[in-house]
């Protein structure tokens, strides 16, 4: 942290100097984590830390243990605003385009608290499958490009449909629908995202019904409503996918907010 920012940016506990980042400015080899930290605390810690074991012993070969995971998150958030957003980031100090190994080392930045947009969104329908598709991981251009398509294209980013086509994510968002009785899930290769993890084993609390479904655009007529969601938001209402209009559907947006918030925030 600098006296012009209460936010930081650490790479394995300790200020990043310009020789750290240099070598990352163009670097596409790694996987992270994007967590919204309220009152110095955050929802869903074990599947953020899962997340990056998981990516890491795929990527690497190797994962940084838990407690020295926590460590570092306790280092960053420690002098910083109570309530801020925070990005782990993993990656092999080997760099990419090398067979080398190295211990993965953890990049750790801060930045202002956020809730994404109030919505509600339009999504453009594209045909997209991003490749591995259960690791959130860097160096995906393809993503940009279809939301600056998107928005030239009058909507606000775009959905995913795979090649089967079927639904699966949008650009930096899960999608779930809603049939008026239960949440529907897309079956296809996709992110599970963190907040999905938590809205899902929460709404299981609830004893809401939830069901995992390959929903594609002839579909959308019939339902009852859509959502995107990430670590900003387990909701922002979707009007729109391509040129079916969709029910604004509160009762199901407030669910899944009322579904996250009963997630307790846990210290690293």
């Amino acid at each position: 942290m600098n006296q012009d920012s209460p936010y930081i940016v650490q790479v394995n506990g300790r200020p990043a100097t310009a020789a750290d980042l240099a070598p990352l400015a163009f670097a596409g080899h790694a996987h992270f984590t994007a967590v919204q930290v309220r009152e110095g605390r955050v929802r869903g810690l074990d599947l953020h830390l899962e997340r990056l074991r998981s990516a890491s012993a795929e990527l690497f070969g190797r994962a940084l243990p838990d407690d020295l995971v926590r460590s570092r998150l306790r280092t960053a958030l420690r002098d910083g605003p109570a309530d801020l957003s925070l990005t782990a980031t993993v990656y092999s100090p080997a760099g990419e385009f090398t067979a080398a190994d190295a211990d993965p080392a953890l990049l750790v930045r801060t930045g202002p608290a956020s809730s994404g947009p109030a919505g509600p969104l339009a999504l453009a329908a594209v045909r997209h499958d991003r490749f591995q598709p259960h690791i959130k991981h860097v160096g995906e251009p393809a993503k940009t490009r279809l939301l600056r398509g998107a928005v030239a294209d009058g909507f606000d980013d775009a959905a995913f449909l795979d090649a089967e086509g079927r639904f699966s994510e949008a650009t930096i968002w899960n999608l779930a629908f809603w049939d008026g009785a239960s949440v529907l899930w897309p079956r296809a290769g996709l992110l599970t995202g963190t907040t999905l993890g938590i809205v899902q084993r929460q709404l299981d609390r609830l004893g809401v019904g939830q069901r995992t479904v390959a929903v594609t655009p002839g579909d959308l007529p019939a339902l009852a409503g859509a959502v995107v969601m990430n670590s900003w938001t387990p909701g922002v209402a979707v009007h729109r996918i391509g040129a079916v209009e969709l029910p604004a559907a509160p009762s199901f947006l407030e669910l899944l907010h009322r579904a996250y918030e009963a997630e307790p925030l846990t210290a690293p």
